[in-house]
């Protein structure tokens, strides 16, 4: 592809002669009357590549005057807020029908200074901070990325919209998470949800292919965003190589002053020294290649970010069509027999679903565990298929006007309401396993899925009251604040918590050490009230994970920090010798000492 401007974005040609030569349109006028610069090809290239030279030199008036007439509606465009997808200073996109023209946006404005730098800041504190692990870097490293994306949809005309704002701040609220919790597997939930978020700000999708496809957009503008900002590096260093200089001058000297007066300083004073090696990363070089690695991929994510705010593709253009609508009598008949089913089947929980164990027991003459495991799994398939049931339901449903709206509600609203005292059968059925056991890590991420497929029920249900619009948006909005919610619970202290309160209660004649002891950091404040040497046992390897372990502050979540300092006014006692029959005594974790030791929770 050619670096040469489009024949939309050429000068007039002057009076005085066609091959008289006029100097080029400087890149800032080039942005404000809404043309790519000189440096970015323009969808024109096209249709001119057959063009003779002296065609493309010499433009006929017509081709002149249509030229000063896209300039000029492009410039007043510019000047005004336009819609999610209008970009006031790009270029304008290809006369195409087919699905590039619908998904592809038009070229970004060439890329500011602003941008670069918040760029090359998110490279620098990636390189700098995420070698280490991960904590309140993450949102560190997030805030220039966040601005570089902010400046880009700012130079690109977009505007600020309310569900973009929701996006942005839920993403960066999700990695909070890292910050507070110790424990891995929420902080893996909340980091792929945090990407999903921002993703999701930066394209606007609003359709269910939008919204599921937008939340992994970012992917697709890696490689087109390090192009536009080479592109944007060599435009901004031909035209203004004095400024560059003088940034780069002032950059030096600002670096040989901290380094410099930071030094004499701390040899002057010990306690200013130890602050500043707390607060400056370790530099090895052993680590050279690994933080060289992390400066790409900053480089490349925060572009890419820029590019997606700038030019975001329109995944709501992928459009699936619906189904064939059926007669009424075809469509409706199977549901209602279906809900008729999910009636008798509630009808018979209701009376156990309220009534405790010893109705369980009278009714069924099944223990805790047996009547949970009986049925728990298979209530959560049949909740996940009622789900894909409405959604091939609204598929293929009759949509003739008011009556066919009329009967899919009346049809559809009843299942989802069963569905919902399915839910609550499940979660009562984990309720009393719980009780009798303990909750485990397994226990309690499925009852969480459990109650969020509720909530999506919920949704459905207002949907079919107030409209169906917002709610591929509504959906992924209860999953990232789910999310959001599960990692600021802190799932391994609520364990550690509800076993630890299980066994003073008395209703656990021991605790399962073997279990506990391999909780996050996050456990510790509840574990530290267990007795000897229950205590001592279930911390023994925490401890040794969390004091001699020598991360630094960006990279120490607070409950990592919290249960250091539990530890070093409390350490263990003895040496482990007393844990073999610690915790072993009379039933296993939610199973029979005389089974086979499986235990699907």
């Amino acid at each position: 592809m050619s670096d040469q401007p489009s024949e939309a974005s050429r000068p007039p040609e002057q009076p005085g002669g066609a091959d008289t030569p006029r100097p080029p349109e400087p890149p800032a006028a080039a942005e404000a009357a809404g043309t790519p610069a000189a440096n970015e090809p323009g969808p024109s290239e096209a249709r001119t590549a057959g063009a003779t030279p002296a065609d493309t030199a010499r433009p006929s008036p017509a081709q002149a005057s249509d030229g000063r007439r896209q300039r000029a509606q492009a410039a007043q465009q510019a000047g005004q807020p336009g819609s999610p997808w209008q970009h006031g200073a790009g270029a304008p996109a290809a006369k195409d029908d087919g699905m590039t023209a619908r998904l592809r946006p038009p070229p970004p404005p060439l890329i500011r200074p602003a941008v670069l730098g918040s760029v090359l800041a998110t490279a620098l504190l990636s390189a700098l901070f995420l070698s280490d692990g991960l904590g309140v870097n993450l949102l560190i490293v997030a805030v220039p990325a966040s601005l570089a994306a902010f400046f880009a949809a700012q130079a690109a005309g977009r505007r600020l919209r309310p569900w973009t704002a929701t996006w942005a701040v839920g993403g960066l609220a999700l990695l909070a998470v890292p910050a507070l919790r110790d424990a891995g597997w929420p902080t893996f939930l909340a980091v792929v949800s945090a990407f999903a978020l921002g993703s999701l700000a930066l394209h606007g999708s609003r359709s269910w292919p939008g919204v599921l496809i937008g939340s992994l957009g970012l992917f697709d503008s890696v490689v087109p965003g390090i192009i536009w900002g080479v592109r944007g590096i060599r435009a901004r260093a031909g035209g203004s190589r004095a400024n560059w200089g003088a940034t780069l001058r002032t950059t030096a000297v600002a670096l040989v002053l901290l380094v410099v007066f930071g030094t004499l300083f701390a040899s002057a004073d010990a306690a200013f020294a130890e602050l500043l090696s707390s607060l400056m990363p370790e530099a090895s070089v052993g680590a050279g290649p690994w933080r060289t690695l992390l400066f790409a991929l900053g480089l490349a994510g925060a572009l890419a970010a820029a590019h997606a705010a700038a030019a975001p593709v329109r995944w709501d253009g992928l459009t699936v069509r619906p189904g064939k609508p059926r007669g009424r009598a075809e469509w409706a008949l199977p549901l209602i027999v279906l809900n008729l089913l999910f009636a008798a089947f509630i009808t018979l929980q209701l009376v156990v679903l309220f009534g405790g164990y010893d109705k369980v027991r009278d009714v069924t003459g099944l223990s805790h565990a047996e009547y949970a495991r009986q049925g728990f799994w298979q209530l959560l398939w049949a909740t996940l298929l009622t789900l894909l049931v409405i959604a091939l339901a609204l598929r293929w449903a009759p949509r003739g006007g008011t009556g066919d709206r009329t009967l899919v509600r009346s049809v559809l609203g009843p299942l989802c309401v069963l569905t919902l005292v399915v839910v609550a059968s499940a979660l009562r059925r984990m309720d009393l396993y719980v009780d009798e056991y303990g909750l485990t890590r397994l226990r309690i991420s499925v009852a969480a899925m459990e109650l969020w497929l509720g909530v999506v029920l919920i949704l459905i249900l207002a949907a079919g009251v107030f409209g169906a619009r917002f709610l591929p948006r509504a959906v992924a909005v209860s999953a990232a604040a789910g999310v959001l919610a599960f990692g600021l619970i802190s799932p391994d202290g609520l364990i550690a918590e509800q076993n630890v309160q299980r066994f003073e209660d008395g209703r656990s004649t021991s605790i399962d050490i073997d279990y506990v002891k391999d909780l996050s950091a996050d456990a510790v404040p509840a574990l530290d009230r267990l007795p000897e040497p229950e205590r001592s046992c279930a911390l023994r390897f925490i401890q040794n994970d969390v004091l001699h372990d020598d991360t630094p502050w960006y990279a120490t979540s607070w409950g990592e920090a919290r249960a250091k300092e539990i530890l070093e006014k409390r350490p263990v006692k003895g040496d482990g010798s007393d844990c073999y029959r610690v915790g072993r005594e009379g039933t296993g974790d939610g199973y029979e000492p005389d089974d086979d030791g499986y235990d699907p929770y």
